[in-house]
């Protein structure tokens, strides 16, 4: 039995962390949940290049070393604290206990765990508290706290991602006021956005902040689904809330931001008395069911005191910037959980034993091990594509965010803000619809285990179901790829994704997968084409041209993974030719195997949906609702 070593990261960039030690091993084999390591290792250095990091001055005080001892700390807390409860975080859900939220008792050193190893702060400026670690880095280690227990681990992702809106947007004195105790695990923090009758329509939102002589504001109205809403997990929860200042335009030109604690702070900080936001109930839905969603109201039974966040009239601005980090947390969550369900089905392939292949026909010879059989290789393999494409695109997403705010050149820092536009959507729907298959493939290769609520596969496969509809439904998300990131700006943010993907494609015309280079040129001239009979149908009729949104998220998903393949399958070639025994090079086998899967089965899936996308297909929109 051993225990991971403490390995210190440099006091400029690492003064949060203090790596994890577990007191036991021996119950991690039962945990075949988390990221495979090496699966992790391989996009991380090999595909991402995440050590050229460590020679920008930002991550300067970096190694492999540093960041592996971050990625140790995150896998020993997720197999230590975080998966030893997903299945009572399904079955004893939160409940209100004399008017509080009382959750799992696991959940809390969960977190606090994850608080004291520095990963609340993990990509912040080290000025603020924080590792200053690369973002790439950062999800990676979430991940696998996703891939052990997402429920969880989306109380930090709520934490993290309110305390970077209000870095980002808060004045001085918020950021004094706020940041320290939610970085250091004492305050939680949500986003508040959906109100009982405006879900992803924010424009009629309803709730009110009214002016106050003191410059605060109180706030009055109702929000629903706010995820962490109200528990005792942390001595305080800044709730970050959307709303109209009185007299504010109508639309979303007149939202705007506002800080809301559960409880007021005096003047030294400490906590003061109880504000105006309570808790109206608790909603119980199919997954997620240790994260807590709450209806909450605001200054029902006293004043709710409220914190303007920048301007007035500008929080739909800056919530996004929370809201697209929640996008890719959320893709990111769905990639853990598909990981998680791959792996348990793997280990049950690999043991299960039945049935005879076609071509035995003796009926005493011993049955094999179902891994054997063609159709339990052709879902793992669908599943190893789904899974470890999902991992790639979010990773993607996290080295984008680092070269936007880091790359030597402006021009490179721009065109990376611009991949992240197009690419946002896509890395919050690909893994909730692409991981969801994965999973279910593994609830088949299980049999009727898989379906079994004794067994981890049907819970995740109603956990990632809801991944769909988190932070924007899939269907809102086609929208915005479609009505706006790739036809803004005249359509930069599409053809710096197109300038990328070429990028790949011409390493590749020189290798043996030169033909899957070809193919794949092939399709991004369709989509291209595509994609520019829809803009021109748009400025005449959008109603039209937007009818068939979700298609073109396919179509687009399927050619954006099958580049993030292209590119793991070029490095896993060159690296398989060098593999130090056959253990090795198996491991790169079996990536190209899930390369060759996707172009094979799933990429020529485009040609019929883009011949529907082009001839702009109106049996939906024509569709009487007096029909239904």
């Amino acid at each position: 039995m051993s225990t991971l070593s403490r390995i210190p990261l440099p006091p400029a960039a690492g003064g949060l962390f203090a790596p994890y030690v577990p007191a036991s091993l021996t119950h991690r084999d039962l945990v075949p949940n988390l990221i495979d390591s090496r699966t992790l290792a391989f996009q991380l250095y090999d595909v991402f290049d995440a050590g050229a990091l460590c020679q920008r001055p930002r991550f300067s005080d970096y190694s492999r070393e540093a960041f592996d001892a971050v990625l140790s700390s995150a896998r020993g807390i997720a197999a230590d604290l975080y998966a030893t409860h997903q299945k009572l975080n399904d079955t004893d859900e939160p409940s209100v206990v004399n008017g509080n939220v009382v959750l799992n008792p696991g959940v809390k050193p969960a977190y606090d765990a994850t608080a004291e190893a520095g990963l609340l702060a993990a990509s912040q400026d080290a000025e603020l508290g924080g590792m200053q670690l690369p973002h790439l880095i950062s999800i990676a280690a979430y991940a696998l706290l996703d891939s052990a227990n997402a429920a969880t681990a989306s109380y930090s992702l709520l934490t993290v991602g309110a305390a970077n809106l209000i870095a980002a947007f808060g004045s001085q004195e918020q950021k004094d006021t706020w940041l320290p105790p939610m970085f250091a695990g004492k305050f939680g923090g949500t986003m508040a956005l959906t109100e009982p009758d405006a879900g992803s329509s924010l424009a009629d939102l309803r709730c009110s902040a009214a002016p106050q002589p003191d410059g605060t504001y109180h706030m009055g109205g109702t929000k629903i689904w706010i995820s962490g809403g109200d528990h005792e997990l942390t001595q305080n929860i800044v709730h970050l809330v959307l709303a109209r200042i009185e007299g504010a335009p109508p639309g979303t030109k007149g939202i705007s931001l506002f800080i809301v604690p559960k409880f007021l702070l005096n003047a030294d900080g400490t906590l003061g008395a109880r504000n105006g936001v309570v808790l109206g109930g608790l909603i119980h839905k199919m997954g997620w069911r240790g994260t807590c969603s709450t209806l909450l109201n605001f200054g029902e039974t006293a004043p709710c005191v409220a914190y303007l966040v920048g301007e007035p009239h500008k929080g739909l601005t800056y919530m996004f910037h929370m809201m697209n980090e929640a996008r890719i947390a959320v893709g990111r969550a769905a990639t853990g959980m598909g990981h998680t369900a791959y792996n348990h089905a793997v280990a049950y392939a690999r043991t299960r034993r039945q049935g005879r292949l076609p071509s035995n026909k003796d009926p005493l010879s011993p049955p094999v091990s179902i891994i054997e059989h063609a159709d339990v290789r052709r879902m793992l393999l669908e599943a190893l594509a789904n899974v470890d494409g999902a991992l790639a695109l979010i990773l993607e997403c996290g080295r984008l965010l680092d070269d936007e705010q880091t790359a030597p050149s402006a021009a490179d820092r721009q065109q990376a803000s611009a991949l992240l536009e197009v690419l946002t959507p896509l890395a919050k729907t690909f893994p909730a619809l692409g991981c969801q298959t994965a999973i279910s493939n593994a609830m088949q290769v299980m049999g009727g285990y898989g379906y079994a609520r004794e067994y981890p596969i049907e819970q995740l496969y109603r956990d990632n179901r809801l991944n769909q509809i988190h932070e924007g439904t899939n269907g809102i998300q086609a929208l915005d790829l479609l009505g706006r990131k790739v036809v803004q700006q005249g359509g930069a943010s599409f053809k710096a994704l197109m300038a990328r993907i070429r990028t790949t494609l011409a390493a590749a015309a020189e290798t043996p997968l030169a033909p899957y280079a070809g193919q794949l040129e092939t399709a991004l001239g369709q989509w291209a084409e595509c994609t520019r009979v829809l803009g021109i149908a748009m400025a005449t009729d959008p109603n039209l041209a937007l009818a068939n949104a979700n298609v073109y998220m396919d179509v687009s998903n399927r050619v954006v993974i099958a580049w993030v393949w292209l590119r793991m399958g070029l490095t896993a070639d060159g690296r398989r030719r060098t593999a130090v025994n056959e253990e090795e090079r198996d491991f790169f086998e079996g990536k190209l195997a899930a390369m060759r899967y996707w172009f094979a089965f799933e990429l020529p899936r485009i040609g019929p949906d883009i011949a529907l996308l082009s001839r702009l297909e109106a049996t939906t929109l024509e569709a009487n609702p007096a029909w239904f």
